[in-house]
């Protein structure tokens, strides 16, 4: 009768578990293996060494595929494609060097998380330029995905707010919310160039420092100054700075000397240069 049809305990099998034929090694390999998952259980039965190692490499290799397939779950631009296969690979190799037949899960059911925890890990560490929290990060995940879908589609932009809405599940308000983290993914460098000729950078239509901006400070703390002062030494300041008339001009103007023009031009500046000092 063939072993995988009887429940009996052999040499090497935990009682309760059935037993299925010899590996190549002439271990027995439990009921349901695959032979990916073989080589898992094989690795983790032996002793560190030779032959250890080359299990272990073989079982890393014969489990990429699916390293490569959760990468691919999270609809991310080509230049950054591979290093999400290289972060899954990792996960990978975490798994297969952690797994434990032990505990009596299959590995699969171990590595998938294991794998997807560290491609997550990648993204929030080291594909963001500015920080977003995490769960704004989940949402432009899912929100890419209908993106890509919606493409396969047929709908060439990637859908509306609405289309993506109704494929996610997530309110429109946080699809926008998701839309606009995408710039702080991939913000633009200062250097980058656009235009019809692509002949001018970001950085050269960045403006100044405004110096009338100090002189706007001055100006609002100034006006209740002067509306304080005394009707004529107002019109002084105003035919002075303003009219671009000589003293002598304002004197006939006012109907007093040029001398007391003068003093009063002195008088008032010291007066209003006293309250800007004093705030």
């Amino acid at each position: 009768m063939n072993a995988r049809m009887v429940d009996i305990q052999q040499p090497g099998t935990t009682p309760g578990t059935t037993a299925g034929p010899a590996g190549p090694d002439g271990e027995l390999r439990p009921d349901g293996l695959s032979d990916e998952e073989e080589l898992v259980h094989r690795m983790a039965a032996c002793r560190p060494g030779p032959r250890r190692d080359r299990l272990r490499e073989a079982a890393i290799v014969a489990f990429l595929p699916v390293a490569r397939r959760i990468a691919r779950r999270y609809g991310s631009p080509v230049d950054s494609r591979e290093d999400l296969y290289q972060a899954a690979c990792v996960g990978l190799v975490k798994a297969v060097d952690r797994f434990d037949p032990g505990r009596g899960h299959a590995f699969l059911s171990y590595a998938v998380p294991t794998i997807d925890g560290e491609v997550k890990r990648h993204l929030r560490d080291h594909t963001w330029e500015l920080h977003v929290p995490r769960r704004l990060q989940d949402r432009h995940r899912r929100v890419r995905l209908a993106q890509e879908e919606l493409r396969r589609r047929g709908d060439g932009r990637g859908g509306t707010v609405g289309d993506i809405q109704r494929l996610t599940g997530i309110s429109e308000e946080e699809v926008r919310q998701a839309l606009a983290a995408d710039r702080a993914r991939n913000p633009l460098s200062i250097d980058e160039q656009y235009g019809a000729e692509r002949r001018l950078s970001l950085a050269e239509t960045l403006g100044g420092d405004d110096p009338a901006l100090d002189r706007a400070t001055d100006l609002i703390a100034l006006r209740p100054v002067i509306r304080s002062l005394p009707d004529r030494e107002r019109r002084i300041l105003q035919l002075y700075f303003f009219g671009s008339m000589t003293q002598r001009e304002i004197a006939d103007v006012i109907g007093v000397s040029q001398m007391h023009v003068s003093r009063l031009l002195t008088r008032t500046c010291t007066h209003i240069r006293q309250r800007l000092l004093a705030g």
